[in-house]
């Protein structure tokens, strides 16, 4: 049987040890740092490992009488990347610092509960004998969810430091690897919006059925040919849509429903919208045959499918995404042919007054980039067969 792990919030003005629940803790991103470590633990550890578990005082521990298990005290004053607690409960018996060598927590016996609160609270450190970890020896850098590379923290929290932590954990909530809209043209704006919605209090929720609301407008509009309407329905929609993740991520309340509701309304809805612009076309007066459009939209429709399938595949196969492959994948992730990139498309058709333009270029993008996403399949396999490692590039490179 496995030992159990035992986390103390440990007050970071070292008056003596108070429960959790006691302790004053600066904010950010609205949310009090203990009460965000404590959020970060749970939802890390508590659904998975039933041998983690967070005491509310030092002084609690005397009714557990000897005890092995080991015992992480972090400071409450510290916004900690959740891959550094994860890294750090994996090297029992270390201190660990933050980039400037100041003590921010220890993973540590009972025995040494004394000198590492000591160690915490006036950096005097009478456990020479363990050694200090700094984020990066402690915490992994490569994030599959968010697929990038980020160096692992822990940020002791000032008042002169909170703007800068605040846009830290945003950025850090962004996925290194998407759109070249989402990545470039989004970030500022978005940082705002998610500054304004946390402090009103709207959940991620809230941001994404206003986007699903915007989204049946953006389709209703296009299907009458009122394109301009459409694309500016579609624009805030898509805007909301980087939005809502990143608010769900700074003050930790994404939940697998929310993920569901996002992502299926992501994965669901752009293919009617290209339907509604074709039919839409005969409203605007720049009709395409009938025929044809017939055509068109079901060649559009199945390459968007086996597009997603081809995704799919190679995440079941390789058990990572098929865009940060190579370093070559990532950058195609740019421009591949997904909602943003094609609605950069047919602004500029709608601009030049050639609307019809944007579904022939979507629906010819968007058989390349199957073509593209069978033959980096293909790549895959043959490479395996081959002997060689299928890995991200972000994990090594």
């Amino acid at each position: 049987m496995s030992l159990k792990k035992m986390i103390f919030i440990q007050d970071h003005t070292h008056d003596g040890p108070k429960k959790s629940s006691e302790i004053n803790s600066p904010s950010i991103w609205g949310i009090k740092t203990q009460q965000r470590i404590r959020t970060q633990i749970h939802k890390k550890f508590s659904r998975t490992d039933t041998n983690v578990e967070i005491i509310d005082s030092l002084d609690s521990l005397d009714s557990l009488g000897e005890t092995s298990s080991p015992i992480l005290i972090l400071r409450s004053d510290v916004v900690y990347d959740t891959a550094l607690l994860v890294g750090m409960m994996e090297h029992p018996g270390r201190l660990f610092c933050d980039d400037n060598q100041n003590p921010v927590a220890a993973y540590i016996t009972k025995s040494q509960v004394s000198d590492a609160v000591k160690w915490l609270g006036d950096g005097e450190n009478t456990l020479k004998e363990l050694p200090v970890l700094s984020p990066g020896q402690a915490g992994a850098s490569y994030r599959d969810d968010l697929r990038k590379k980020a160096n692992p923290y822990a940020i002791i929290v000032n008042a002169d430091n909170k703007k800068d932590i605040e846009w830290r954990l945003f950025k850090d909530s962004y996925k290194g690897v998407t759109d070249f809209v989402t990545k470039y043209w989004w970030p500022v704006p978005a940082y705002y919006t998610t500054k304004f919605c946390a402090k009103i209090g709207m959940s991620p929720n809230m941001v994404t059925s206003i986007g699903a609301a915007l989204m049946f407008l953006a389709l209703y509009f296009f299907w009458q040919g009122q394109f301009a309407e459409g694309l500016l329905a579609g624009w805030v929609m898509t805007f909301l849509d980087t939005v809502d993740g990143k608010l769900a991520r700074v003050t930790l309340t994404s939940s697998k429903w929310g993920n569901i509701f996002d992502h299926g309304i992501d994965l669901l809805h752009p293919p009617f919208w290209y339907i509604a612009w074709g039919y839409g076309l005969m409203h605007y007066g720049t009709a395409i045959d009938l025929q044809l459009l017939n055509i068109l939209l079901v060649v559009m429709f199945a390459s968007y499918v086996a597009g997603r399938l081809c995704e799919g595949l190679f995440i079941h196969l390789y058990g990572f995404h098929i865009h940060v492959w190579r370093r070559i994948d990532s950058l195609f992730r740019l421009i591949v042919a997904r909602r943003n990139p094609n609605m950069v498309i047919m602004t500029l058709a709608l601009a030049a007054g050639r609307p019809d333009l944007a579904l022939w270029f979507i629906t010819i993008w968007h058989v390349a980039a199957v073509v593209i996403h069978l033959i980096q399949v293909l790549q895959a396999q043959t490479a395996k067969i081959r002997g060689q490692a299928i890995t991200s590039w972000l994990q090594h490179g």
